[in-house]
């Protein structure tokens, strides 16, 4: 039975606390803690009667280390569940060390502010020793293991479901299927539609900013860099179809490389429509998705900022979304002396999704992972002192609760491999 501070209140968390309150012999108590209180309490009451978890609310500010810190204290949770913006990852960290609390997350740092000096510095370094240029990567939070260590508290990073399942997936894979994996190739298809001409499926500032930046993979230990959506893949996925794939930069690129050295190639692809990769090409030519201030009658604005403001929020998405998801590692090595290839997935049903959770795919994707991770670390299964990604711990009671508690994966011994 454990007590646990979840930090948002977006489409994301919405699955996150839901599952956990269906999860309520592990989530016996929660706290749901957002800028705007009132989100919180609108869910709690839409949770009411239908949970034996017991729910509390509060307002934070998560930007504000004090006011984090203040709440950990008064609430005394045995883990902090971050399902907010990744801009607020360190600012979570340190407020978890100073209370001593467990902390969970699903993406990794970047920050908000761009042209920071100290910042760009640091980030400056990093592009010239490492070869990719993305504004998000796993330094910052790693520079954080000798400090959890030391502290005897776990920081689990990534836990949605790229970072997170697919992460699982390869240490799966590696511990049941294989004796050396050679490539890895991460595949991430959304086959939904929200009848929407433009809208995107989680946070639209980090989204966009993910997918217009420059592709990277690894490839015999170093980074491969190329220009955004330069390398394109037709792949037909189970449940959805033939879609158009682009190789992006992925945060759990990087960590697999860092874990699992032996691997030769390392890629992330996403599926795009047409349609979305010409408005985010015109939004980019006129400037919307940059995150340097601009003056406006007056005011300092930020474009990507204030486009935020005009698309629609993607919890709100649910109701209007049809299709489904299929996202997978496709992995090639050999076993017992003899070449292999294989699958992992998961197909996930937006319209389902809706039903259960009032959630579109995307974030029950995110979600559920999330809630797993952090029951994983609550009930001690996945409990070390340090800073961790999903691939470093056992994989089998995590591959055991994603059939469990909503994402049932699937294997493909012989797939069609990515050129």
């Amino acid at each position: 039975m454990a007590r646990v501070l979840i930090l948002g209140c977006g489409g994301v968390a919405q699955v996150a606390i839901r599952k956990c309150c269906q999860n309520s012999d592990v989530f016996s108590e929660i706290c749901i803690a957002s800028r705007t209180k009132s989100k919180c309490d609108a869910l709690k009451e839409k949770l009411s009667g239908k949970t034996a978890t017991k729910i509390e609310t509060a307002q934070v500010d998560a930007d504000k280390e004090e006011e984090l810190v203040s709440l950990i204290k008064a609430y005394r949770p045995e883990a902090v569940l971050n399902v907010v913006l990744p801009y607020q990852d360190l600012t979570i960290m340190e407020a978890c060390l100073k209370t001593g609390v467990h902390y969970i997350d699903t993406a990794n740092y970047e920050p908000e502010d761009t042209d920071d000096p100290e910042w760009r510095r640091i980030y400056d370094k990093r592009c010239r020793e490492l070869g990719f240029s993305a504004y998000f990567d796993y330094s910052w939070q790693w520079a954080y293991e000798e400090r959890f260590r030391a502290a005897g508290l776990t920081a689990l990073c990534g836990t949605g479901f790229d970072p997170g399942v697919t992460s699982v997936f390869a240490a799966y894979a590696k511990k049941h299927y294989f004796d050396t994996i050679d490539t890895i190739d991460i595949l991430d298809c959304n086959g939904g539609d929200h009848g929407y001409a433009f809208a995107t499926n989680f946070n639209p500032e980090v989204n966009l900013r993910e997918v217009s930046a420059p592709g990277s993979y690894l490839e015999n230990g170093k980074w491969v860099e190329v220009p955004a959506m330069s390398i394109k893949r037709e792949y037909d996925f189970k449940g959805v179809g033939k879609k158009d794939m682009y190789l992006l930069h992925h945060e759990e690129i990087e960590a697999l490389g860092r874990n699992m050295p032996e691997v030769k190639r390392i890629r992330f692809f996403m599926t795009f429509g047409q349609s979305y990769l010409d408005h985010m090409r015109c939004l980019e030519d006129v400037g919307m998705l940059s995150t340097t201030p601009v003056k406006f009658e007056g005011h300092d604005i930020v474009p990507i900022k204030f486009l935020k403001e005009l698309l629609p929020d993607p919890a709100s998405l649910g109701p209007r979304t049809k299709g489904k998801t299929n996202i997978g590692c496709i992995f090639t090595g050999k076993k017992d002396g003899a070449e292999k290839h294989l699958y992992i997935y998961n197909i996930c049903d937006h319209e389902e999704s809706f039903r259960e959770v009032e959630s579109q795919a995307v974030s029950y994707t995110t979600g559920v992972p999330a809630m797993i991770g952090t029951m994983l670390v609550v009930n001690g299964l996945w409990r070390k002192p340090g800073v961790f990604t999903t691939d470093e711990f056992d994989p089998d009671p995590y591959m055991e609760a994603l059939n469990r508690w909503g994402l049932p994966w699937e294997i493909d011994e012989d797939p069609v491999l990515v050129e």
